[in-house]
């Protein structure tokens, strides 16, 4: 097992999401255990409303076919040199994880179970920085396209979530500023956050 080398601050603060990878295939064992530990993530009733679909070694050139006939559909016009520029955004990340939730039919349950989901892929971002492992959550439209979901083995009544693209990387991307408590907070009862008591 891994030792921790992030402080939960540093990990936090830290992590940019990566999407220009290097190449470098994830260890398998690592991607697991990282994981093993998400699953950690709060979630209502202890329902785990999640399952995952995993690509990190031979695997993922299937994937990586799939990919081209689904996100590029023009794919058979473009040169073999467009062609694999193009792709790079797919086999540069050396794995990739989809997150399937339940579609429950209730409002409430939905977004609980959404919800959770997130605070989920949240935690594997931060336990793969960790690792010195970037990621990048990703919700493009070919999730929902019914090729994509039968190839991915999701079922009626679940939604894919998010693709979760996990690599090394050798530029780190600069940090983009986040908005402060003072210009997102107010005190109940009305009174704003930068007024002294």
């Amino acid at each position: 097992m891994k030792e921790q080398s992030l402080s939960v601050r540093e990990a936090i603060i830290g992590r940019r999401s990566i999407k220009k990878f290097n190449g470098q295939p994830v260890d398998r064992e690592d991607l697991m255990n990282i994981i093993d530990d998400a699953v950690w993530a709060p979630n209502h009733k202890n329902r785990e409303p999640w399952r995952l679909v995993v690509a990190c070694g031979k695997e993922i050139f299937d994937l990586h076919r799939l990919l081209r006939d689904t996100a590029i559909p023009n794919w058979k016009e473009l040169s073999e040199d467009a062609l694999e520029k193009q792709m790079q955004k797919f086999t540069l990340a050396g794995a990739f994880v989809f997150v399937i939730v339940p579609e429950d039919v209730r409002q409430k349950q939905r977004l609980e179970d959404y919800a959770a989901a997130s605070i989920f892929i949240q935690n594997i971002q931060l336990l793969a920085w960790d690792y010195g492992i970037g990621s990048c959550w990703k919700t493009p439209d070919y999730l929902d396209s019914p090729a994509f979901r039968e190839a991915i083995g999701a079922v009626s009544g679940e939604r894919i979530i998010a693709m979760l693209q996990l690599g090394y990387f050798d530029e780190l991307p600069k940090a983009v500023e986040r908005k402060k408590s003072k210009e997102i907070v107010t005190i109940f009862g009305g009174a704003q956050n930068n007024e002294s008591e």
